[in-house]
C-alpha cells in the first residue's frame, strides 16, 4: 500500500482477514521496535505514549476504542448506555458488568475491587497521577458485587466513558500494588516495570530505556490466542533506523512513529520487506509556552512552578512568535501528506475542530509590529530584543528527532529574525517523555522556556483532554511533577466553560463548547499548534492482523496478530 492512499482516510490500516490460530503461541517470537524507549509500565506514572502503549500488551482497561474510534467493550459485557439501562437517566452514574470468569496473569480473579483500588491509586491526595483527568467529577466509585462496578459523578455527565476506558486509564491488580498508594507509587519498581495484567503478554524481563521481553499470557481469555509466544520490544535508536530495521532489513516486524519526511518512507517501502500503515486521529505538534519561569536560579520549589514567566505573561508575545512561523512549509519538509496545517490544539473529530483561527500565511512584518506594539525593542543595538531590563532570550526544548531538530533549526531562524535569542536543546526521548520525578529533562518538568512534542487523546470526546488545561492538573513537587497541564496556563475564564461543557448532552453544544475552549487556550497563549499529523507506523509483510489504531493505543489487538507464511 501507497502512503498517499494510507492517508485518504481518517483512520486507514491494512488489514487482513481474520484467522483461527491452531494454539495459543504457535507462531514464535514477534519484534516490535519504538525508538522511543518505554521507560515504565505503567500509564499512571507517565504520560508518554511508548509507556501507555507497551503497557497496553499487559494492562487492560474495561473498554476502549476500536480503530474506527467506536467504543468497545473489552474487559465487560457490553458498553453501559442509557438506552441499556447501564447509564442512569439523570446522567449521574454508570454501571460497568464485568465479563464473568477473568483472570490476572497470576490466575487469580480480576474482580470490581481491582477497578475500585484503581481508582484509589490515582486519586490518592498523596501521590501524583498522569491521568488524573480521566477521574474528573467522580464523586464514588462501588462494588455492589465482584462482577459489578458502579461509578457515582458529582453532576450531570453526558461523556461517562472517562475512566477505566482507553489504554490510559487500565486496571491495575489491587493486591500487586496495595503498598504502592499516594508518595510512594514511584517507589514501587517491581511492580511498575512487571505489572500482573489482563492483556495477551506478560512481562519476563524490563529494562528501561532499552528492551522488554514478554511472553504470551497463559491466563488470557481466548485460549487460542496470542499466536505470538514471545514478544521483543526494543526501544531506541531513531525513526530512521526503526523504519528501515521493518522495511529494509526485516529485523523487526513493527515499526511505531516513522515521524520521517515522506520521501525517505517511500524509499524504504521500495524495499518491499515491509508495508507503511497510517491515520488522521487528533494528533498534533505543537510548541508549549511555559508560563512559569524556569529560571534554574530558582530553588526546587520555586522554579517552573509559582514565579510567571518574565516574557510570556503578554499574550501578544506568542502571537507573534506564532505568526512568524511558515507552516506550510513545516509540513513539506516534515510531514507531506502525512501533515496538515493546524491552529488548533483539538483538530480532530471534525465536530470538534474550531475554524476560528487562522495560521496558514506567515507574516513577519505583523509579528514585529505586535511585538514593537508589546514594548519588546533592541535599546542596546545588539540585535536582541529587550523589555524593561529583561533579555528576548528563550531555551527551545524536543526529543532527538531528525524532523523536530529540523523543525527547530526553521523556527529558530525565524524567531531570530525577530529579535528574539534562541537556544536550542534535544533530549533523548526516552529521558524526555519518561516521567521519572527526578529527572530534570521531563517535559512535565519543563525547565525550559518553550518545547514541541505531540500529543493526542483516546477516544472521539476531548473533554479530558480539554481537562488537561485546568489549574489544577499543573505539574508540581507536591503530585511528583505528575499532571497534564505542561503550559502552567490557568484561567478562571477556561474552568467555567470546562464546567459547562462537563454538564452539556446536547451533542452540537458540546463540539461548540470545545471549539471555544481550544480557541481560548490557543489564543491566550498556552501553545503555538503547527502540524496535524498523521500517524504513520509499519509493518512486516510477514505480520498479519494489524489495525492501526489512532483513537487508542496503537498496537491494541495485538493479540490478535498472526504471522502470514510467505
Amino acid at each position: 500500500m501507497k502512503l498517499k492512499s494510507a492517508l485518504l482516510g481518517a483512520a486507514t490500516a491494512v488489514a487482513f482477514a481474520p484467522m483461527a490460530f491452531a494454539e495459543r503461541g504457535s507462531d514464535g517470537e514477534v519484534k516490535i521496535i519504538y525508538w522511543q524507549a518505554p521507560s515504565i509500565l505503567n500509564p499512571y506514572l507517565s504520560g508518554g505514549t511508548k509507556d501507555i502503549e507497551s503497557a497496553s500488551l499487559v494492562v487492560e482497561p474495561l473498554a476502549r476504542y476500536d480503530e474506527t474510534g467506536t467504543l468497545v467493550p473489552w474487559l465487560v459485557d457490553s458498553i453501559p448506555t442509557v438506552e441499556n439501562g447501564g447509564v442512569s437517566e439523570d446522567l449521574t452514574t454508570i454501571t460497568w458488568n464485568i465479563t464473568p470468569g477473568l483472570v490476572w496473569s497470576d490466575g487469580t480473579a480480576f474482580t470490581s475491587a481491582d477497578v475500585l483500588f484503581t481508582h484509589e491509586y490515582c486519586t490518592h491526595p498523596e501521590g501524583g497521577c498522569a491521568q488524573l483527568t480521566k477521574f474528573e467529577g467522580v464523586a464514588s466509585v462501588e462494588a455492589p458485587d465482584d462482577l459489578t462496578v458502579v461509578v457515582t459523578f458529582e453532576g450531570p455527565t453526558p461523556n461517562p466513558y472517562g475512566p477505566f476506558v482507553g489504554g490510559e486509564s487500565p486496571i491495575l491488580q489491587a493486591a500487586q500494588f496495595a503498598d504502592c498508594l499516594g508518595a510512594r507509587a514511584p517507589e514501587c519498581t517491581d511492580a511498575n516495570f512487571n505489572p500482573i495484567g489482563t492483556g495477551p503478554f506478560t512481562v519476563t524481563e524490563f529494562k528501561p530505556n532499552d528492551v522488554i521481553t514478554m511472553a504470551a499470557n497463559d491466563n488470557y481469555r481466548d485460549p487460542a490466542k496470542p499466536a505470538f509466544a514471545t514478544v521483543t520490544f526494543k526501544g531506541g535508536g531513531d525513526a530512521t533506523a526503526a523504519g528501515r530495521s521493518v522495511m529494509e532489513t526485516g529485523e523487526f516486524d513493527y515499526a511505531w512513529n516513522l515521524q520521517l519526511a515522506p520521501d525517505v518512507i517511500a524509499g524504504m517501502e521500495a524495499a518491499g520487506k515491509g508495508t507503511p500503515v497510517a491515520g488522521f486521529g487528533p494528533l498534533v505538534e505543537r510548541i508549549m509556552i511555559n508560563q512559569t519561569n524556569p529560571d534554574p536560579a530558582l530553588g526546587p520549589d520555586e522554579r517552573a512552578v509559582v514565579k510567571p514567566h518574565p516574557i510570556f505573561q503578554d499574550v501578544r508575545v506568542v502571537q507573534a512568535m506564532s505568526l512568524a512561523i511558515d507552516r506550510p512549509l513545516l509540513v513539506e519538509v516534515g510531514y507531506g501528506q502525512a501533515g496538515r496545517v493546524t491552529c488548533n490544539w483539538v483538530p480532530a473529530p471534525a465536530i470538534y475542530s474550531s475554524e476560528a483561527l487562522s495560521c496558514d500565511t506567515q507574516d513577519m512584518d505583523a509579528a514585529k509590529a505586535l511585538l514593537a506594539e508589546a514594548g519588546w525593542a533592541d535599546s542596546d543595538g545588539d540585535g536582541v530584543l529587550d523589555k524593561d531590563g529583561v533579555k528576548f532570550s528563550i531555551l527551545y526544548q524536543t526529543s532527538t528527532n531528525a524532523v523536530r531538530q529540523d523543525f527547530q533549526a526553521l523556527i529558530k531562524q525565524w524567531w531570530e529574525e525577530l529579535g528574539i535569542e534562541v537556544e536550542l536543546r534535544n533530549l533523548d526521548a526516552s529521558v524526555f517523555f519518561g516521567g521519572d520525578p527526578g529527572s530534570p529533562d521531563t517535559f512535565q518538568k519543563f525547565y525550559a522556556d518553550v518545547q514541541m512534542y505531540a500529543n493526542t487523546f483516546n477516544g472521539t470526546d476531548p473533554q479530558a483532554y480539554l481537562g488537561n488545561m485546568l489549574c489544577s492538573k499543573i505539574p508540581s513537587p507536591a503530585s511528583q511533577w505528575q499532571g497534564e497541564n505542561i503550559s502552567r496556563w490557568c484561567s478562571d475564564e477556561y474552568e467555567v466553560l470546562y464546567e459547562e461543557l462537563t454538564q452539556t448532552a446536547d451533542i452540537n453544544e458540546r463540539s461548540r463548547i470545545a471549539r471555544e475552549l481550544n480557541d481560548m487556550a490557543v489564543t491566550g497563549g498556552a501553545m503555538i499548534p503547527l502540524v496535524h499529523r498523521g500517524r504513520i507506523s509499519a509493518h512486516a509483510n510477514s505480520l498479519g492482523g494489524v489495525k492501526l489504531n489512532v483513537w487508542d493505543s496503537e498496537i491494541w489487538n495485538a493479540a490478535d496478530w498472526f504471522r502470514i507464511d510467505e
